[in-house]
């Protein structure tokens, strides 16, 4: 038995926001329809790469990030008979989620209000770029745009550079993390009241929290983060480092991780200089520090520097490259690379559950594979 094997959704959503989200739900066991335009989600026509299917169809490997283990219909809500469709299924659904700009679906009786005279009890989830309320409401967002509106390029990049992107759309991901919350937490209040309702959720909101420490810095302090590369803000040393043969990410959280570390970099005179004894005092001398550390850093490799940290206790590690990351024996060992039905490599889900394993992992389904 799966955890969520007593939901169906119905999965108007598109892109990446709202069909992780989904995913996550449709990995937990959920019943997941994707409503589709015939045309498909626009991820399918986002590549290179591409992929070819066994009935002929190409998608851009983009598309199978976000839409395993779902089912789904094509239909064109525009049209009166396809809406007649979508609107039985919404009949006897636990969920809906959609991404639709605000008020969107309004004309076609497809918005809360409409569908709550129809499912009184329904979980409906909303994904836009800013909410259904506020000044920005109307406008479209995007994951590029809401990380530079929401302060993440600004504290990200070298200090001297230009303001930088995050390499994943990572303000999607996090919304449909939060999505996926709300929508359990709602479950489980309707299966308390019997009361379902209408969640709000918002990219640019969801960017604010997620600025996390760099927030509560500037909220309580008035101090404004700059960009300062993969230095940490706040911790010292805890950036990549040069070593003999390429980079390794150093990760000191703590004054007892500092000793071990300088012992086993054979400068353990520095772990008792007062300008580095403590967390406070490394990150103000943090340039000195760095100068003093470097040719110890250069005299070991980098297996050599990982193998360090282990016997003595540091966080440290190697840089990988994607590839590197998809054959790490631990990753593997975890089953965090599946293999569908159909022989597709994809990245496993990290939820890990004793009495409710995710075990199955189906294609993403095609144009032509459709209920």
């Amino acid at each position: 038995m799966s955890a969520l094997s007593n939901l169906t959704i119905v999965d108007m959503s598109r892109i990446l926001a709202g069909p992780f989200a989904t995913q996550n739900l449709a990995d937990m066991g959920a019943n997941v329809i994707k409503i589709e335009h015939p045309k498909g989600d626009d991820t399918r026509r986002w590549g290179p790469p591409f992929v070819g299917r066994a009935d002929g169809t190409t998608d851009a490997t983009y598309y199978f990030c976000a839409n395993r283990n779902k089912t789904n219909i094509l239909l064109d809500f525009t049209l009166e008979t396809d809406r007649a469709q979508l609107i039985e299924l919404i009949k006897t659904a636990d969920v809906l989620v959609e991404n639709y700009k605000v008020g969107g679906l309004k004309k076609y009786g497809l918005d809360y209000a409409s569908i709550q005279q129809i499912n009184p009890n329904i979980i409906y989830c909303s994904i836009t770029g800013f909410g259904q309320s506020g000044p920005y409401k109307d406008r479209p967002g995007y994951d590029a745009l809401i990380q530079a509106m929401g302060g993440l390029m600004s504290i990200t990049g070298e200090a001297d550079g230009a303001p930088q992107k995050v390499g994943v759309a990572v303000v999607d991901l996090m919304t449909a993390l939060y999505a996926t919350t709300a929508i359990l937490a709602a479950v489980n209040h309707r299966h308390i009241t019997g009361q379902g309702q209408h969640i709000d959720i918002a990219l640019f909101d969801v960017q604010a929290s997620m600025l996390a420490n760099q927030a509560s810095a500037y909220l309580m302090s008035g101090q404004i983060p700059m960009r300062q590369g993969s230095s940490h803000p706040s911790i010292a040393p805890y950036q990549p480092l040069r070593v003999k043969d390429g980079y390794i990410m150093l990760a000191i959280g703590n004054d007892a991780q500092f000793v071990q570390f300088c012992q086993s970099a054979g400068c353990a005179e520095l772990a008792s200089d007062e300008r580095f004894t403590t967390n406070n005092a490394r990150v103000a001398h943090r340039t000195e520090l760095e100068t003093l550390l470097s040719p110890h850093m250069m005299g070991k490799s980098i297996d050599e520097w990982v193998t360090l940290g282990e016997q003595y206790g540091f966080p440290c590690g190697p840089i990988n490259t994607i590839d590197r990351v998809f054959n790490d024996v631990q990753l593997l060992s975890r089953d965090m690379v599946v293999t569908t039905e159909d022989g597709y490599r994809l990245v496993g889900n990290p939820m890990k559950f004793s009495a409710t394993p995710i075990k199955e992992f189906q294609t993403p389904p095609s144009l032509r594979k459709h209920k």
